[in-house]
C-alpha cells in the first residue's frame, strides 16, 4: 500500500488488519454485483428487445412465476447480509470492548484548537504523543469546549470527544513511525488546524524518550492520582469520605468499576462519567444510606482538575 496516499493509510495497530479485510470484502462484494447487474442489463436488454416483424412480439411478456427464483435471489442477498452484519458486529464489539488490564491509560483533552495528552507519570504533551509498540493503549478523553473527534488513521482510530462526558477507546500500536493526528469533528474557524503527530516508538526508543533523554523533549511531573490526591485534601473532600464508622459519605477505595446501589432501589456501575457526575452534580445519584451533604463543584473544577480526580480514585484499587 501506498503510504502517503491517506487512502491506504499504513496498518499500525493490531486492529487494523481486520478494520480493513472488512473494508475490501465490502468493497469487492459491491463491484461484483454492480459488474453483474450491469452485464445482465446489457445482456438481457439486447436479448429480449423488440424486433420489426417479430414472429412472436409477446415471447418478451411471459410473467410465469417462479417461486424457486424468488427464494434464491431473496435468500443469496440475505445471507450475504447477515455475514456482513455478524463480521462487522463481532469486530465492533472486539474493538469497544474493555481495555486490557495492562494498558497505559492515558488521559486526553480536547479544547479550541489543541490536543493535550497526560501520561500515567504525569508526563504532559501538546499536539504530540510518544507510545511504545506491543504495548495496548487505553485513551481516556475529554472535550474543554466543544465537541470534537479524535482521528488517528494509521492507527484506525476515530473518536468523538464531549464536553462534560468521558469517551473512550483502546488499541495496540505494532508498527513504529510517525502518524497524522487530526480532529475530524468541525470546531471552529480554525479546525483545520487542530492537528498533531503520534510517535510509535520501540520499547527501546519509548524508554528513552521516557527517561528524558533528547529524542524526548519533555519532562515528567506529578502523576494525574498524585494531582488528584492533592487537590481532595485541599477541598476537604476526606473529611467526610472516611474509612471508619463515623464516615459521611461513601468510601473510595474499590469504589471504581463497583456497582453502587442508589436511593430509590437503582444501581449504576461506578465508571468515570459516574465519578465526574458525582463531583459536579450529587445529588444527581445519592448512594444508598447517605444523605446529600456534598457541596456542588460545577463551575469550581476545571476539567482537567476533574481528570485528576477521577485517576485519584481509580488508583484506589479495589476493598480489601
Amino acid at each position: 500500500m501506498n503510504y502517503h496516499f491517506l487512502f491506504f493509510p499504513a496498518q499500525a495497530t493490531a486492529m487494523a488488519p481486520k478494520v480493513d479485510a472488512l473494508f475490501w470484502a465490502l468493497v469487492g462484494l459491491t463491484v461484483f454485483f454492480s459488474t453483474l447487474i450491469f452485464v445482465l442489463v446489457i445482456v438481457l436488454a439486447v436479448k429480449y428487445r423488440q424486433r420489426p416483424n417479430d414472429p412472436n412480439p409477446d415471447r418478451h411478456k411471459d410473467n410465469a412465476h417462479h417461486d424457486l427464483i424468488e427464494v434464491i435471489w431473496t435468500g443469496i442477498p440475505l445471507c450475504i447480509a447477515l455475514g456482513f452484519f455478524f463480521w462487522s458486529a463481532v469486530l465492533f464489539i472486539r474493538m469497544f470492548s474493555a481495555a486490557p488490564e495492562n494498558a497505559a491509560q492515558i488521559y486526553v483533552m480536547g479544547k479550541q484548537w489543541m490536543w493535550t495528552f497526560e501520561h500515567a507519570n504525569g508526563t504532559r504533551e501538546l499536539n504530540e504523543l510518544h507510545i511504545p509498540t506491543g504495548q495496548p493503549v487505553h485513551f481516556l478523553m475529554v472535550s474543554q469546549d466543544v465537541i470534537h473527534s479524535m482521528g488517528i488513521p494509521d492507527l484506525r482510530v476515530k473518536q468523538d470527544v464531549m464536553p462534560m462526558r468521558y469517551t473512550s477507546t483502546w488499541f495496540t500500536p505494532t508498527r513504529p513511525g510517525k502518524y497524522h493526528l487530526y480532529c475530524n469533528q468541525y470546531c471552529g474557524n480554525q479546525h483545520s488546524e487542530m492537528v498533531g503527530w503520534v510517535y510509535v516508538m520501540t520499547p527501546k526508543d519509548y524508554a528513552s524518550w521516557e527517561s528524558g533523554s533528547p529524542i524526548a523533549g519533555a519532562l515528567g511531573n506529578d502523576s494525574p492520582a498524585d494531582k488528584g490526591r492533592a487537590l481532595m485534601q485541599n477541598l476537604g473532600c476526606f473529611s467526610c469520605h472516611r474509612v471508619d464508622a463515623s464516615a459521611m459519605a461513601p468510601q473510595l477505595v474499590g469504589l471504581f468499576g463497583s456497582k453502587v446501589h442508589l436511593v430509590g432501589g437503582g444501581i449504576v456501575a461506578a465508571d468515570e462519567n459516574y465519578i465526574r457526575e458525582s463531583v459536579v452534580n450529587p445529588a444527581a445519584k445519592i448512594v444508598a444510606g447517605f444523605q446529600n451533604i456534598m457541596p456542588v463543584f460545577q463551575g469550581r473544577l476545571s476539567e482537567d482538575d476533574l481528570l485528576n480526580i477521577v485517576a485519584y480514585i481509580k488508583s484506589l484499587g479495589e476493598k480489601k
